[in-house]
């Protein structure tokens, strides 16, 4: 184990010890903490473990994200199946699930927008079973991951494959919270994160223009036409958005608009609501 920490650290991996421990914990289809209690104890893994371990390790090392190894993505309380072809959910975006969910009384719908794995539908899905929650994804490769976390889930939600530019125009004026993670990337900003720059598909990336801010403001006036008076915006944007989201939804007619830090004390989340 220390000696696969050690080539991931050389890689430049964030977080090598936790990704040997969950590649290990993977390749002998055991928990993390069974395969921290086996270090204890020195028991070394089966070979035929230890070759697929190995090799886990080798394409880790290489900067192919842990959950396209491992198959799932942790979010909030759920587990999510990704791979190539979907975004990768990420820590930060669970902080949304939280904008959504404040206040929010029984029954209430809520859509959203550019879904991707099915994350934070599925999440909100999974704390509050009382909601009517409904998604819809563009590319079709990801719809896919999204329908089918949802089957492994055994939630009800509905996803539908489309843009979100126009999506539900049987729900236009009745939607009490419309939620997005939008691609928000200016375009020729390339990440230098090798997982996200050579995995996550362009598509979930970038926001279609140099401010990274035409698609996010796209998704935002559809989300003006479905959500009913006094529904809820909640949308992702890229740290350096903290000001430029939220001035843009000003222009565009939104009330009472509110950015949101994360943990780290990054802005992250910006609110709005109809008049």
């Amino acid at each position: 184990m220390r000696e696969a920490a050690a080539c991931l650290t050389d890689a430049g991996v964030a977080s090598p010890e936790p990704d040997a421990v969950a590649m290990l914990a993977h390749a002998w289809s055991t928990s993390r903490s069974d395969v921290r209690q086996a270090m204890i104890l020195r028991r070394t893994p089966p070979a035929a473990v230890a070759d697929r371990f190995a090799s886990m390790v080798e394409q880790r090392a290489g900067r192919v994200p842990l959950q396209h190894l491992t198959g799932t993505a942790a979010f909030r309380g759920i587990e999510l199946a990704v791979g190539p072809g979907v975004f990768v959910p990420r820590p930060e975006t669970e902080m949304l699930v939280d904008l959504v969910l404040d206040g929010l009384g029984e029954g209430a719908l809520v859509v959203d927008l550019c879904t991707g794995s099915g994350a934070i539908p599925l999440a909100v899905k999974h704390e509050r079973p009382d909601l009517d929650v409904r998604a819809v994804e563009l590319d079709q490769l990801a719809h896919a991951w999204a329908d089918r976390n949802r089957k492994r889930l055994g939630l009800d939600g509905e996803m539908r494959c489309g843009a979100a530019q126009l999506a539900f125009p049987d729900l236009v004026g009745e939607v009490d919270v419309v939620v997005s993670n939008p691609p928000y990337i200016p375009v020729g900003m390339v990440p230098i994160d090798p997982e996200v720059r050579d995995h996550d598909p362009d598509i979930a990336l970038y926001g279609g223009s140099e401010d990274g801010l035409r698609i996010p403001l796209e998704v935002a006036a559809r989300a003006h036409e479905l959500l009913r008076p006094g529904g809820l915006l909640v949308m992702e944007h890229a740290d350096a958005q903290g000001d430029s989201l939220p001035a843009a939804l000003r222009r565009t007619g939104w009330a009472d608009v509110r950015d949101h830090a994360d943990l780290a004390g990054r802005p992250r989340a910006v609110t709005a609501s109809m008049d």
